[in-house]
């Protein structure tokens, strides 16, 4: 009986030993075959980019059909009305369908004044708004033109926009036949970066399809004025000066008078005693020269 126990003991040890080993190996594989999964997935993820930027290389780039410059232009003259040739500056630039970017005017002094115009105008239009811009100067005091090829770095960007949609398309797939959750949540972050730099490409283009589309100019203005002197009438006052002339003129004589009388009568006692004195001097004179 003692013996029967024990050797039921010892089968229901090895069974369990034997099942816990099953569970693991079980466990093992499992999570062996998800490791296999995601490094799978990954592997042919990273491979998705590299393969479509091989196709892309070997296949031709369409190219612009015209190389595609930004040009700029700084232009500085003397103008003899300034406000004139502005308007006229303005209203080429609506003629051509550009837009004015910035517009200022300056005055300096009296006698000088200038203005600032920064317009973009269609490149198609770029040579012709040189010109007659130059024609509405009287001076051209200096002209710099810059032109800068974007064409490679064009096609280099829309190359690179063509194989992140191409990767943003298997993600996509990726997506609708992935079962783990692991796999959804990996897949949704590259797919998040991937839509995020084609943003940026996508950015970087149009802004090179604007800046090549129309051109900077930038027209400065000059205008040096020559102020001739009026005549003023009210500095002239030819019948009021006369009158004046004549009254001070006349109150310099009754001054004059004036003091001599005051003069006269204040001192004629003393007047009066020197003429006393003179006749009697002059007669003593006169009787000695009879005498002698």
């Amino acid at each position: 009986m003692r013996k029967s126990w024990l050797f039921l003991i010892t089968i229901s040890f090895f069974v369990l030993l034997a099942a816990c080993s099953g569970d693991e190996e079980s466990a093992k594989m499992s999570s062996e075959d998800r490791a296999s999964d995601s490094a799978e997935f990954k592997s042919e993820e990273e491979s998705v980019e590299a393969e479509v930027q091989q196709e892309s290389a070997t296949e031709d780039i369409e190219a612009p059909s015209t190389r595609m410059i930004i040009h700029q232009a700084r232009i500085s003259t003397n103008v003899k009305d300034l406000e004139k040739a502005q308007h006229n500056m303005e209203q080429k630039v609506k003629k051509y369908d550009g837009y004015i970017v910035e517009s200022n005017v300056y005055l300096e002094s009296d006698e000088t004044s200038s203005g600032k115009m920064v317009v973009r105008i269609p490149e198609k239009h770029f040579e012709t708004f040189l010109s007659e811009a130059e024609a509405e100067a009287s001076k051209v005091l200096e002209k710099n033109v810059t032109g800068q090829d974007v064409t490679e770095q064009y096609v280099d960007l829309s190359s690179r926009v063509k194989s992140k949609r191409a990767v943003e398309e298997r993600l996509l797939a990726f997506m609708k036949d992935a079962q783990k959750t692991e796999d959804l949540l990996k897949i949704s972050t590259d797919l998040a970066k991937i839509q995020e730099e084609i943003e940026v490409l996508v950015g970087k283009i149009n802004y090179l399809e604007n800046q090549t589309s129309f051109s900077t100019i930038e027209l400065t203005m000059h205008e040096k004025r020559v102020i001739i002197p009026e005549i003023e009438n009210k500095d002239l006052n030819t019948w009021e000066k006369t009158k004046k002339q004549f009254i001070t003129s006349t109150n310099s004589l009754l001054s004059v008078g004036s003091g001599i009388i005051v003069f006269v009568i204040g001192n004629l006692p003393v007047l009066v005693l020197l003429g006393v004195i003179i006749v009697v001097v002059a007669w003593i004179i006169k009787r000695r020269k009879v005498r002698g």
